[in-house]
């Protein structure tokens, strides 16, 4: 029989690996010549998952809890997810209709694209922005439309114009991440009320992704934008996830939450492609909720922790400028001065001193010059990339 070969699809043509799979890949093959590197580019936490919570999976195991699970994810973990979202967050969403469980946040973008736009329309994304929400949009059809942003003392924000020079009358959906990844802004109030009121405007839809929500320092806090105003809550697609709140990253738990009309155009689309995480991850979801908050209390004094290590650690190199992130777990650093291509200076960093980070450019024409140094891992692997990252830097 003649061998089979695989065609060439149009749409394939449209993805790509994310920035940090590409890296990972680029780091293995050093690793296969014996090269000993050290990773300071994952937005893993290093910590484990409560016991707590890993001790409620067994459980539901051990009774029975295998089979195939309710596709809007099962009551009493949407019941926990309504009674977190209006105790956290003042918002009140009906578990019956309102929310929506999925196999982590990406299920959850994914969802909410296909469900939300057409083929040509344009979502509208700041710069820089993670590199994973491009493939998506492109495989709903849609067209990534970059919001410039401007940055001051390190810090970057959204203004009124960037909005509006971006927008044409093809756009549908504004794609807000808060905390920022990469670049660790927390959105202030007032900021989300221009933002509000551009996308009541321009009758848009806001996707609002918070998985970063409870890493956060120096007292700022997250706001979710749906608390905003009534008309912004029922324009608002709010996604989260389990992954980083409760280190429960290999885990693939999400939820939305959203307004009923597209919570069930939402469910069409997961049915297809998903028909929900496990019921015993979904019961393991749900003491992680109603449980005891004190592991999530204590990742995030350590990551304050981390962070105030990258920033002393980093300091007094000249030409080279960080600043400490408002929330999430990523420090933007300003290597501009010594050389402006974030990758060539990435790809030095690798083959010269066996430390990974990501480049900032992969993230957007906003990140070139800037390095995207993750401190989820902390320990003995944090200060010996540190250690590198300096030396490196320092020799550039």
């Amino acid at each position: 029989m003649p061998s089979q070969t695989v065609r060439s699809i149009e749409r394939l043509s449209l993805l790509k690996p994310t920035a940090v799979n590409s890296i990972l890949a680029e780091a293995k093959e050093l690793q296969t010549q014996g090269r000993k590197l050290v990773s300071l580019m994952r937005g893993e936490p290093d910590f484990p998952t409560s016991p707590h919570i890993v001790e409620a999976a067994v459980r539901a195991m051990q009774s029975g809890r295998t089979a195939y699970p309710d596709n809007r994810g099962e009551y009493t973990l949407r019941t926990a997810i309504a009674e977190k979202l209006e105790r956290e967050n003042d918002l009140v969403y009906d578990p019956g209709i309102e929310i929506l469980v999925t196999d982590g946040a990406t299920l959850g973008i994914y969802a909410a694209l296909m469900a939300l736009v057409e083929e040509d329309d344009e979502v509208l994304v700041p710069d820089p922005i993670y590199d994973a929400y491009q493939s998506p949009i492109r495989l709903a059809g849609a067209v990534a439309r970059t919001v410039q942003s401007s940055r001051s003392d390190g810090r970057f924000s959204i203004s009124a114009d960037a909005l509006e020079e971006a927008w044409t009358p093809d756009a549908r959906i504004l794609l807000l991440n808060t905390p920022w990844n990469p670049v660790g802004t927390v959105f202030r109030s007032q900021e989300l009320q221009q933002i509000a009121a551009f996308v009541e405007r321009k009758n848009l839809i806001l996707i609002s992704d918070e998985i970063y929500e409870h890493i956060t320092y120096d007292g700022h806090s997250h706001i979710s934008p749906a608390t905003l105003s009534p008309e912004i809550r029922n324009r608002c697609v709010l996604l989260n996830s389990f992954s980083k709140t409760y280190a429960m990253t290999g885990w693939r738990l999400g939820y939305c939450a959203a307004p009923k009309e597209i919570i069930s155009a939402m469910l069409l689309v997961l049915q297809q492609s998903s028909r929900g995480p496990a019921t015993f991850v979904q019961d393991a979801g749900t003491a992680a909720l109603s449980g005891s908050q004190e592991c999530v209390a204590d990742m995030q004094r350590q990551y304050s922790a981390r962070r105030q290590q990258v920033v002393e650690s980093l300091q007094g190199i000249s030409g080279i400028h960080v600043a400490a992130p408002e929330g999430g777990f990523f420090a933007m650093v300003d290597v501009q001065e010594r050389n402006p291509s974030s990758n060539d200076v990435r790809r030095y960093l690798l083959h010269q001193h066996g430390v990974v980070v990501a480049h900032g450019s992969a993230y957007g024409d906003g990140g070139e010059g800037l390095l995207r140094v993750s401190f989820a891992a902390g320990g003995d692997n944090l200060t010996r990339g540190l250690e590198r990252l300096r030396a490196g830097l320092m020799a550039l």
